[in-house]
């Protein structure tokens, strides 16, 4: 039996490796989980949230050149190198964008940038009692309306729509492997009364499921992940219980009973194992539909909640860019949300394909 399946398991990876799509996509999502997990590595603002704001240079196009004064504050926040990396640096240094600046002995003279031709305003710091560095800062993509770096912001954003997925489908398929496997292997009273249930839960719009679980939990990061996972373990649990009922009457469950075995181990150990090609495929889907529901949430501004980066928010932000001249603003993050979710449903055909024995 071992060698069956292992075989099979190798047939599957033989024939998911030949879908170009799919391990193309595969490559993908693991280049934006490798990005969401070490984003602070990578984006030329690490502050916290890279939040780091200037609003005398907002909504700069794409290429924008300036010199950045950073100031050094006085008292400084210590932090370990994991919690930057995870977290973001927290605020240890002001900056401030110059068009010029002199140094005359421990005086220095800079003039602050300002847009449309204006003048800006000239200061002075001793530079005995302050530490400060001069630096030539490029915007590859940017700044939004808040004067962020928008390539900052983009890559600190695809830390919570990739997560979301995860955290969403590791709830939804606890909550619905359970009630799909009881619901199916037990039927009767038990299963009609679980399939009210999942009837009433499906009847409600996703959306409008989530905006009141999210309003009960409260607004934040967390609660947007949680109401997101309860909100999709109908289309597993349904799932999960059709197999379910198709493989309790098969032999080798037949067998499992006449030898003694506990309910709990043969759901656990011989129904499940066979059952799980299409559930996997569901949670391919369903990781597309919960980046699709954070990032809806977001735009509504009941998700992830400012200063955190998320692409959902960053649209909010700036679609009204679009008739503004400075479409970009809105787009790129759109483009993310649109180019991880078709990932998602790709993989999701190729697994189907692969795990798909009469093919």
């Amino acid at each position: 039996m071992g060698k069956t399946t292992n075989s099979l398991r190798h047939l599957a990876l033989q024939k998911f490796k030949k879908d170009f799509w799919g391990v193309f996509s595969f490559g993908f999502i693991v280049l934006i989980g490798f990005i969401s997990i070490f984003a602070y590595v990578f984006a030329p603002d690490n502050s916290q949230h890279a939040n780091q704001m200037h609003l005398s240079i907002h909504s700069k196009k794409p290429g924008f050149n300036i010199e950045i004064l950073k100031i050094e504050l006085e008292n400084t926040v210590t932090q370990s190198t994991v919690n930057k990396l995870l977290f973001g640096e927290k605020m240890a240094a002001t900056e401030i964008p110059i068009s010029n600046y002199t140094i005359k002995g421990s005086q220095l003279n800079y003039t602050e940038y300002a847009s449309d031709g204006l003048k800006g305003v000239e200061k002075s710091i001793n530079t005995n009692q302050k530490k400060y560095s001069i630096r030539n800062k490029t915007f590859y993509l940017g700044t939004d309306k808040y004067g962020r770096d928008l390539l900052s912001r983009i890559l600190v954003g695809a830390r919570i729509s990739f997560f979301i997925g995860f955290v969403a489908v590791f709830i939804s398929l606890i909550i619905g492997v359970f009630m799909g496997s009881i619901s199916g292997y037990y039927g009767g009273k038990i299963d009609a009364f679980i399939m009210w249930i999942i009837n009433v839960t499906w009847s409600i719009p996703t959306l409008l499921l989530v905006i009141a679980i999210t309003l009960a939990l409260g607004k934040g990061f967390w609660q947007v992940f949680i109401a997101v996972g309860l909100t999709m373990w109908v289309e597993v649990a349904r799932v999960v219980r059709g197999q379910i009922i198709s493989a309790k009457e098969m032999q080798y469950v037949t067998a499992a009973r006449a030898l003694g075995f506990k309910d709990f181990r043969i759901i656990t150990k011989h129904i499940l194992p066979n059952i799980m090609a299409p559930v996997i495929v569901i949670c391919a889907a369903n990781f597309a539909a919960a980046i699709l529901i954070e990032s809806g949430l977001s735009f509504l501004g009941i998700g992830a909640q400012p200063p955190m980066a998320s692409w959902g928010a960053m649209i909010k932000d700036h679609y009204n860019y679009i008739i503004l001249g400075k479409p970009y603003l809105a787009l790129v993050p759109g483009l993310c949300i649109m180019s991880l979710v078709m990932a998602f449903m790709m993989i999701g055909n190729a697994l189907r394909d692969a795990l798909d024995v009469k093919r």
